[in-house]
């Protein structure tokens, strides 16, 4: 099978295109040949090693130190069942599915096997394989924070990079809470987040959310950006920041706020259940989330891909497309 390798940490530039043996799946385990995948900002920054302040050795530990441990990356993907292990019950030959393999990665290659009994769904008829691979890694990262947050009908949130992968699922997914939803982005993504359902938008080019001295009842973060000290002011008595990107001293400052004031700070990875999954296709189904796809790759085109989420300017979700792969 063709499979995208990383040999080494770096610039995009690092990642070909080799053969690799297609894997054998085991009894509890399913093959799935893969038609669509993701480049997200998780790929990015284990590619180049790019992380938060605090987290670098913790990142190679995980990952690998002197080069990845898993050189194949990609968590998202959206497929067909090409071969069942002996005691797989769940999924048959042909069945179109999606899956999230989170931190096993793997995805940025033909075919991927992965446990029935794991982070893999049956595809609903109506989805195409563009939406479905896009619904796990913004979705359930916002689809936990929000569940932490216990975000109520009628709060107001505020979502600081609402035009990301995961701030815009963020937006749509507070709005059917029921919340209040401001959306912080850039000039040319103001519009996006308005369709989405967003009630307010702030231009990050031109107004500080954080000097403008409107409150919220939750604030979200998912650049990297908001600690607690930026957004004291900012929110509400009883207030939350969701820190779905932040540095290890801010998350541990947040620990102390949240033990010592009347607000509080929610951080640390997120946790994704196959229950999320279901969730996010049936929405997607009944036309109450999409997952927002800004550009679609070619499987020879996925260092292109690469570069242009390394901007740091994409919308939503990168496609990479492996239907042309024989």
């Amino acid at each position: 099978m063709k499979a995208v390798v990383a040999e080494r940490y770096g610039p995009p530039e690092v990642l070909q295109i080799r053969e690799l043996a297609t894997p054998t799946p085991k009894d509890d385990e399913i093959l799935i040949r893969i038609l669509v995948t993701t480049v997200s900002s998780a790929d990015w920054r284990i590619r180049s090693q790019t992380v938060p302040a605090g987290f670098g050795l913790i990142m190679r530990l995980v990952f690998g130190l002197r080069k990845p441990r898993q050189p194949v990356l990609g968590s998202e993907l959206a497929g067909v069942v090409a071969a069942v292990g002996a005691r797989v019950s769940r999924f048959r030959v042909g069945e179109r599915v999606f899956a999230f393999s989170d931190t096993r990665l793997g995805c940025h290659a033909e075919y991927l096997c992965l446990p029935q009994d794991g982070l893999v769904v049956a595809t609903p008829p109506a989805l195409s394989d563009e939406t479905a691979a896009a619904l796990c890694f913004g979705g359930t990262t916002a689809l936990d924070f929000l569940r932490r947050a216990r975000v109520r009908p009628g709060e107001r949130l505020l979502v600081n990079g609402a035009s990301g992968a995961v701030g815009t699922a963020v937006v749509q997914l507070a709005r059917r809470a029921g919340a209040e939803v401001t959306g912080v982005c850039s000039t040319a993504n103001l519009d996006l987040v308005r369709r989405l359902g967003a009630a307010h938008v702030i231009d990050h080019t031109r107004d500080d959310f954080s000097r403008n001295g409107i409150t919220y009842d939750v604030i979200v973060d998912t650049v990297g950006n908001a600690p607690f000290a930026r957004c004291r002011r900012s929110l509400k008595p009883g207030g939350r920041l969701l820190l779905v990107l932040a540095g290890l001293p801010d998350m541990l400052r947040g620990v102390w706020v949240s033990l010592t004031s009347d607000r509080s700070v929610i951080a640390g990875p997120a946790t994704v259940k196959v229950d999320d999954l279901h969730h996010l296709a049936a929405l997607a189904e009944a036309g109450a989330f999409q997952p927002v796809i800004d550009r679609i790759y070619s499987f020879e085109q996925i260092v292109a891909a690469h570069r242009y989420v390394d901007t740091g300017r994409k919308k939503g979700n990168v496609i990479i497309d492996l239907r042309g792969q024989s």
